[in-house]
C-alpha cells in the first residue's frame, strides 16, 4: 500500500515547475512525418498543410452545455486555426452518452475519434475499435509520458488477452483524488464541530454523529424541519448515477474495500493477500458498507431521493440552504459557490473542502493513475487508409498528450484568456486569468458579469482536460485545494491496483454475458437495502441467492481460471 506523499511534495513545487518548464518543453526534438503534408513530434504543434476533417463524439454536460461560440470563437476554432484540423462533432448529453455511442458504434456509424470512454470492453470483441497499442509507436507525446512516468503497470490493467489495449487512457503522473465532500463549515462550527481536527481521523459513523448535531442546529434555527434531510446528493440519481448509486456509493464503498456505484463492475474483486478473485459484492464488507449507508437514510440524514433525483434538484437544495453537505470535485467548487451566493447570499456561509471519512480502510477513492480515455474507430482506418490514419493519430497524440494542447483546452490561448503573473509571495510565475474572466471549471471565481471561459468558449471541459503531470493538473489549484491534497497525503492511503484479467474473446463475451445482468442485480438490491425497501438482515440470503442464480460463482471461477493461466 503506497502513501500519497508524492502528491504533497509535488504540490509544493508546482508553480515553479510550470513556470520553468513550459518554454523548454516546446523546443524539444521536432520531427517531420514520414508522409509530406504535416508536422508532428514531441513538443511540436501538429499541423496539416491541407485542411482535414475528423469526426468525433462529444459528451455534452448539462451544467455547461456546448454553445455555438465554442466553435465560432472558442476551443474548436482555436484547434482549427492552430492545426488546420476541423472536428466534425456529434454531441450527446452526458447522461445518455455511453448508450448513444454504443448504438452508433454497433450500427457501424461511429465517429473516428471516441473520447470520454471509461470501459472499452464491450467494443473490443466486435472489432469496431482498433487495438491502439499497435499504433502508439506513431504517438511521440504518449510514448514520452508513458516512459518518463513508468506507466506500464497502470496501463497493463487495461491490456486484453491478446496482449493489446484498445483505449488511449488519460495518464497521471500521480494518482489524484478528485471527488470528495463539501461541507457548510459555518453550520458545522455552529453545531460545535471543529472540522480541521475532526476529519483527521473521522470515520463514517463520526460524520453521521456530526450531521445529527448539524441537523439539530438547523432545525432549532428554523432552517429546516425535523423531517428534512441535511444531505441530498448529486451524481447518484437519474441523470448521472447510471442506476448504480453513482459517485457517493463509489467513494463510501471504496473505504470499505468495495467497488460500488460508478466503480461497481460485476462485483468481483481481487484479494491481494490470497492472490485470487472473489465475489466482493457478497462479502461481509459489502454488508457493512450497505448497513452504513442505510444508517444515514434511516436516521434522517441522507435523502433517499439522492438515488433517483436529477443533479439540478440536488444542487438546488444545497444552494437554498436546506442541506449542509454535498459531493464535489475540483471543477464544480466555484459553481457551487456561485449557487450559494445566489441562493442564500455571499457572506452568509463558509465552505470546507473535506477528506472523505475512513471506513474499514484509510483508502482514497482513487488509486489508479489512469483516467477515462479515447477509442479510435476501425472505421477510421478503413476509410482513411494507413498513411492518413497515422496522420490522424498524430493529431490525437498532440491533442490529448501534449503540454501545449493541454494548456489550450484547459486555460484557453495565452493572451486571450490568461497570462503569466509573478506571485507576490513566492516570486515565481503562475497562470492567472485576465481581468473580466472567471471559470467555474478551474475553480476561479469572478464578478457576476465576468465571462466564464468554460460556458462561453468551452475551455476547462471534461472531454479533454484530464490527466498529465502533477504540475499541469494543479496549475489552477487554489489554496483550499493545495491544503486538501496535503492533508490527503498525510492521512489517507491508496489501494493496491488489481491485476489485469486477460480473457480471450470467447471468455470476455461470456463474462460480459453473465456480468451485465449480475451488475444490474447488485445495483438494484444495493439501493433497496440502502433505502430500506429490503431488510439487510432478513433479505441478505435472498440477495446472495439471486446473485448465485445470475452466475456470480461462475464469474469468480472463470476469472480465477484466466488469471492463474497468465500468472
Amino acid at each position: 500500500m503506497k502513501k500519497l506523499a508524492m502528491i504533497l511534495v509535488a504540490l509544493l513545487m508546482v508553480v515553479a515547475l510550470v513556470a520553468g518548464g513550459r518554454k523548454e518543453a516546446n523546443t524539444t526534438a521536432a520531427a517531420t512525418g514520414e508522409a509530406k503534408g504535416y508536422t508532428y513530434g514531441e513538443g511540436v504543434t501538429f499541423h496539416s498543410d491541407e485542411p482535414v476533417t475528423y469526426t468525433m463524439f462529444f459528451s455534452d454536460a448539462s451544467w455547461y452545455p456546448m454553445v455555438d461560440t465554442w466553435k465560432t470563437e472558442g476551443l474548436f476554432k482555436d484547434i482549427e486555426e492552430l492545426t488546420n484540423v476541423h472536428l466534425d462533432i456529434t454531441s450527446y448529453d452526458s447522461s445518455v452518452y455511453t448508450d448513444k455511442i454504443t448504438l452508433a458504434i454497433n450500427a457501424g456509424d461511429s465517429a473516428y475519434i471516441i473520447p470520454k470512454v471509461y470501459d472499452e470492453s464491450k467494443f473490443v470483441n466486435g472489432g469496431a475499435v482498433v487495438a491502439v497499442s499497435e499504433w502508439t509507436k506513431y504517438m511521440p507525446n504518449f510514448t514520452a509520458f508513458y516512459n518518463k512516468y513508468n506507466m506500464k503497470t497502470d496501463v497493463d490493467t487495461i491490456v486484453k488477452e491478446d496482449g493489446k489495449f484498445y483505449r488511449l487512457p488519460g495518464m497521471h503522473e500521480a494518482a489524484m483524488q478528485d471527488y470528495t465532500i463539501l461541507l457548510r463549515k459555518d453550520l458545522f462550527e455552529a453545531a460545535g464541530i471543529n472540522l480541521e481536527e475532526r476529519e483527521k481521523t473521522w470515520n463514517w459513523d463520526d460524520l453521521y454523529d456530526d450531521l445529527i448535531k448539524v441537523k439539530a442546529y438547523m432545525v432549532k434555527q428554523g432552517l429546516i424541519t425535523d423531517k428534512d434531510y441535511v444531505w441530498s446528493d448529486l451524481w447518484c440519481g437519474s441523470e448521472s448515477g447510471q442506476g448504480t448509486g453513482g459517485n457517493l456509493l463509489k467513494i463510501i464503498g471504496n473505504s470499505y474495500g468495495i467497488n460500488a456505484g460508478w466503480a461497481l463492475g460485476n462485483g468481483v474483486q481481487f484479494d491481494h493477500d490470497k492472490n485470487e478473485w472473489y465475489f466482493a459484492a457478497g462479502s461481509e464488507n459489502m454488508k457493512k458498507f450497505l448497513a452504513l449507508v442505510n444508517k444515514y437514510v434511516k436516521g434522517g440524514i441522507l435523502d433517499p431521493e439522492t438515488f433517483t433525483q436529477d443533479d439540478q434538484t440536488a444542487t438546488g437544495k444545497f444552494y437554498n440552504g436546506k442541506t449542509a453537505i454535498i459531493s464535489v470535485n475540483r471543477g464544480q467548487y466555484e459553481t457551487f459557490r456561485s449557487g450559494l451566493d445566489a441562493g442564500i447570499g455571499a457572506g452568509n456561509y463558509e465552505l470546507y473542502y473535506a477528506m472523505t471519512p475512513v471506513g474499514l480502510y484509510t483508502y482514497t477513492a482513487e488509486s489508479s493513475r489512469l483516467e477515462n480515455g479515447v477509442m479510435i474507430a476501425t472505421r477510421a482506418l478503413d476509410e482513411l487508409g494507413e498513411a492518413e490514419f497515422i496522420k490522424m493519430l498524430r493529431f490525437v497524440d498532440w491533442f490529448w498528450y501534449s503540454s501545449e494542447a493541454y494548456s489550450l483546452y484547459k486555460w484557453g490561448p495565452e493572451g486571450k484568456t490568461w497570462h503569466w503573473e509573478t506571485d507576490a509571495e513566492t516570486g515565481v510565475k503562475v497562470k492567472k486569468l485576465l481581468p473580466g474572466f472567471k471559470c467555474g471549471g478551474l475553480g476561479i471565481a469572478g464578478a457576476e458579469d465576468d465571462v466564464d471561459i468554460r460556458l462561453k468558449w468551452g475551455y476547462a471541459g471534461g472531454n479533454f482536460w484530464y490527466a498529465h503531470t502533477l504540475a499541469e493538473v494543479s496549475d489552477n489549484f487554489a489554496p483550499y485545494l493545495q491544503s486538501f491534497y496535503a492533508r490527503l497525503s498525510k492521512y489517507r492511503t491508496a489501494k493496491l491496483l488489481s491485476p489485469a484479467v486477460k480473457a480471450t474473446e470467447d471468455e470476455s463475451e461470456q463474462l460480459n454475458l453473465w456480468g451485465t445482468p449480475l451488475k444490474d442485480n447488485i445495483a438494484a438490491w444495493s439501493l433497496q437495502f440502502i433505502t430500506g425497501q429490503r431488510d439487510l438482515n432478513k433479505d441478505w440470503d435472498a440477495y446472495i441467492k439471486s446473485c448465485d442464480t445470475l452466475n456470480s460463482k461462475a464469474i469468480v471461477d472463470l476469472t480465477n481460471e484466466i488469471y492463474k493461466r497468465d500468472n
